[in-house]
């Protein structure tokens, strides 16, 4: 009988951007098994209902249940700051969500004005809003929904014109408004850091949220005992729902890995 601290971490998103978290929790755990859920099929869930999001959501878990994961982890901030509440109250299983890191630019900011990229849906969230309002109220966000973003990724347009143009759109104007923190609220983003780099050089800080995420999936897995003690690497299961071509790009470590396209989940 497997025992349950041999069971894998599962780990869903919209679509592929929930990648970036996977990558900082393998570096973190390497010993840890993982099943990855790409609902690429409905992303974006940024510009869908609350309920939308909540559906898809419990969707997204009952498959992982179905896979005997011990953790978790809403890869999305979207669903988790419209679903996770939910999620906890319905399953029996630690979960572990993704925050717009305003917090960290609050305490970092030197202007007092911080800029935030998220999704509609991330953005107009109660959750947000909660978050929000615990920060230092005279700092200034600036608060921009990077529509178009999500969609170009999961084409596996990372570099092309569209993007470039999108971002400049969307990012340029924060240097005129004195933002020195620019928190990326969308686990897609991380994939952009280099372009936005190009854009902002050295003014402006950017800050996502994986490496704190991996923190504290460790954190949550030893409080429940369920740390995987093996010292072999892990084994990585990713499914999808669509084509799997831009999955296969950004999973570029092929080593204990397996990349399924699951049209029906």
């Amino acid at each position: 009988m497997v025992k349950p601290n041999k069971f894998p971490i599962g780990i869903f998103d919209s679509g592929v951007g929930g990648t970036s978290i996977w990558k900082e929790i393998n570096a973190l755990l390497p010993q840890e098994n993982t099943i990855y859920l790409s609902d690429s099929k409905n992303a974006p869930y940024g510009d869908k209902s609350k309920q939308e999001i909540i559906d898809l959501s419990i969707k997204n878990t009952e498959f992982l249940l179905k896979q005997n994961c011990k953790i978790i982890i809403v890869a999305c901030n979207t669903a988790t700051t419209n679903a996770i509440k939910v999620l906890r109250e319905k399953y029996d299983i630690p979960f572990i969500g993704i925050e717009p890191a305003i917090k960290t630019a609050a305490l970092q900011t030197k202007t007092n004005t911080i800029g935030i990229l998220a999704t509609k849906g991330t953005l107009n969230s109660e959750l947000f809003e909660q978050t929000s309002h615990s920060i230092n109220q005279k700092i200034i966000r600036k608060e921009i929904i990077g529509t178009g973003l999500v969609e170009l990724i999961e084409d596996g347009k990372l570099h092309s014109k569209e993007m470039t143009a999108l971002l400049s759109a969307y990012v340029n104007p924060l240097m005129e408004e004195n933002v020195d923190c620019l928190v990326l609220g969308c686990t897609h983003y991380p994939y952009l850091i280099p372009q936005i780099r190009k854009l902002v050089g050295n003014k402006i800080q950017i800050i996502d949220s994986g490496q704190a995420v991996a923190r504290q999936t460790k954190n949550i897995l030893e409080k429940h005992l369920l740390i995987n003690k093996n010292k072999e690497k892990g084994v990585h299961q990713f499914f999808i729902n669509k084509e799997k071509n831009v999955l296969e790009m950004l999973v570029s470590d092929k080593s204990n890995t397996r990349i399924v396209t699951e049209k029906d989940f």
